[in-house]
């Protein structure tokens, strides 16, 4: 995957995908939230309609409780002609002071429409006494009646009240949508059952209720019903579901318990809340429905929006891409072609900034670390001449001809005198010299080194025996350090040819050596004539890259000219530390004018087991 997906799956994942988690959430959380604050309200007002429906049942209650108390319906009863009792129609002047009393009470509750008794005592079996008529009604015959269920449950009542809904027992209240009490009546005196009571209330009472009790906005969309326990909606407001059972709506009627209680689930098609109130006395449950989609109008809204805002921030991460991320991309693109050549070995290709940005600060550095990787290589490229010089120079130190020459024709004096041991021992130490110098091996420890050079010091001490005398003090625990070949005989070299080239005293050459924080230092002390200062001050470059005016090829002839005079052995030493272990080890000279001169060579110590 390029870097170009992989922003855009970032910002896919980072920005696109939270910002949708988080609308998901909100619509849930106000959803979640609506509900229940519109259960809230639901039960407050189903609460509230169960209290009034209460109330109005608690009058009639009241009413036909006056009537028993007053033996009003007793005197109906006792009556010669029981059939002639109707106290809504009756002559004012016939009834007597209960009677009249009553009927002043039953003016009071207009809403209720139609009373009459069942003679419980008379040996007809179907005689009714009429309290209130009521057209078009025809009361179930009492013979039925004492074979009905409902017979039975009013005589364990022993005179509580009885409520009926709509459509629950027609065959006794008829098909009306109208709400009936029945209830045992007894004679005070004896409490002897001497009729059932049936009284009917008319349903404009009810629908009053309902009409003044809605649910806020949403009322447009809320229908209140009342079922019985079975299921059965026995009374509907509206009418629209009077008689429906609701299992057959979709609704499961014991899908909630006792008390209040609300579902969100579908009713007759349409996704609806459910709430439900039971009336715990009567044994019906009080049922609002509301629909959902009126209820999540806001939430729907708002959820419109986020897909909007959702759809204009994609927008936004595509425009995004496509100028932004594609410059970016493009630039980082061109920044890798380009080291794409540096690595064939282009280190001339050099990137084109644009802009003010940061990747015109990335080209700018890509530029700079190529500038510096160039001149590393040109350094590299220069200390790999020096080095080749300097083992060139190596070679040409190793055997000086005239040396060689001198040697030769000392061992010759010698042989002529017939000093054959003394040859020997000459020829032995120029073998060594020999043998050192044109071995391969660049590395050799501190003892053979030692055992090189005082080779070396006795030859010329045969051949300058007046001149100088020497002493060399390395302790024998340095003699396993590695140190490179030929770097103390160039050194003592310099001081016999150099320091004691004049002097008119017997010059001493010192030869030492120790350890110093992980370093070894060998040190050459002499007390000849030492360095002028004019001449110490061209020694500077041999810790370093030779200066500017040493270098092209007028530098190289004062160069060489310089190192005729003062040996090849110095630099090619210093030359050759420098190189091999770095900058920070070399040769470091000390002399002035008829004081002499110490040359002190600094380099890491280590055996070569070690290296």
């Amino acid at each position: 995957m390029n870097l170009r997906m992989k922003l855009a799956m970032a910002f896919l994942l980072l920005i696109i995908v939270p910002m949708c988690a988080l609308g998901i959430g909100m619509f849930l959380v106000t959803s979640h939230t609506i509900e229940k604050k519109y259960n809230q309200q639901a039960e407050y007002a189903l609460q509230a309609i169960s209290y009034n429906i209460e109330n109005v049942f608690q009058q009639i209650n009241n009413v036909t409780d006056n009537g028993i108390a007053t033996s009003v319906f007793q005197m109906a009863l006792n009556a010669k002609d029981p059939t002639k009792q109707d106290l809504g129609t009756g002559n004012q002047l016939s009834l007597n002071a209960s009677q009249r009393n009553f009927r002043s009470l039953l003016y009071n509750y207009p809403f209720i429409s139609y009373a009459f008794l069942y003679d419980l005592r008379s040996s007809e079996n179907n005689q009714i006494v009429s309290i209130f008529t009521k057209e078009n009604f025809e009361a179930l015959p009492f013979q039925q009646f004492k074979v009905h269920p409902l017979f039975q449950e009013i005589q364990q009542l022993n005179g509580v009240p009885k409520w009926l809904a709509p459509l629950e027992y027609p065959e006794l209240t008829g098909v009306d949508p109208v709400f009936t009490q029945i209830r045992l009546v007894k004679e005070l005196s004896y409490f002897q059952n001497i009729g059932i009571l049936v009284v009917q209330i008319k349903k404009g009472e009810i629908d009053r209720i309902f009409r003044h009790l809605q649910i806020s906005d949403s009322a447009q969309n809320t229908s209140f019903l009342l079922t019985n326990e079975e299921g059965l909606v026995v009374y509907d407001p509206s009418g629209r579901y009077s008689g429906e059972k609701m299992e057959n709506l979709g609704v499961n009627a014991r899908s909630y318990g006792p008390g209040f209680s609300s579902i969100r689930t579908v009713f007759d098609g349409t996704e609806s809340i459910l709430s439900q109130y039971h009336l715990k006395n009567y044994g019906w449950n009080l049922v609002s429905v509301t629909s959902w989609e009126a209820l999540s109008a806001e939430t729907n809204v708002f959820a419109g929006w986020s897909v909007i805002i959702i759809l204009i921030c994609l927008l936004a991460a595509m425009v995004f891409n496509l100028f932004f991320m594609n410059r970016i991309t493009g630039n980082i693109a061109v920044l890798v072609r380009f080291m794409r050549r540096v690595e064939d070995g282009d280190f001339n290709a050099r990137v084109e900034g644009k802009g003010f940005d940061e990747m015109q600060l990335l080209a700018h550095g890509f530029n700079e670390l190529l500038d510096r990787i160039g001149s590393l290589f040109r350094r590299v490229r220069a200390e790999q001449q020096q080095k080749a010089k300097a083992e060139l120079r190596v070679l040409q130190a190793q055997i000086k001809p005239h040396f060689l020459f001198n040697t030769l024709e000392s061992i010759n004096g010698l042989a002529m005198r017939g000093e054959g041991r003394k040859v020997s021992e000459m020829v032995t130490r120029l073998g060594n010299i020999l043998r050192i110098s044109i071995q391969d091996q660049e590395e050799i420890p501190l003892g053979e080194e030692v055992r090189h050079l005082q080779s070396y010091l006795e030859i010329q001490q045969y051949r300058f025996s007046e001149l100088f005398t020497y002493e060399v003090d390395i302790p024998t625990h340095l003699y396993a350090s590695s140190v490179l070949k030929l770097t103390l005989q160039p050194l003592v070299e310099n001081s016999i040819q150099h320091g004691f080239e004049g002097i008119e005293y017997k010059g001493i050459l010192r030869i030492s050596a120790f350890e110093d924080h992980n370093n070894l230092v060998l040190r050459v002390e002499d007390n000849g004539l030492g360095i002028p200062q004019e001449i110490m001050g061209r020694f500077e470059y041999m810790a370093e890259d030779p200066p500017d005016h040493m270098q092209g090829q007028e530098g190289e002839q004062q160069l060489s000219s310089m190192t005729e005079r003062r040996g090849l052995g110095l630099r090619s030493v210093a030359d050759r530390i420098r190189i091999r272990y770095g900058a920070g080890y070399g040769i470091f000279i000390c002399s002035a004018s008829g004081h002499g001169t110490v040359i002190q060579c600094i380099i890491p110590r280590y055996e070569q087991e070690d290296a």
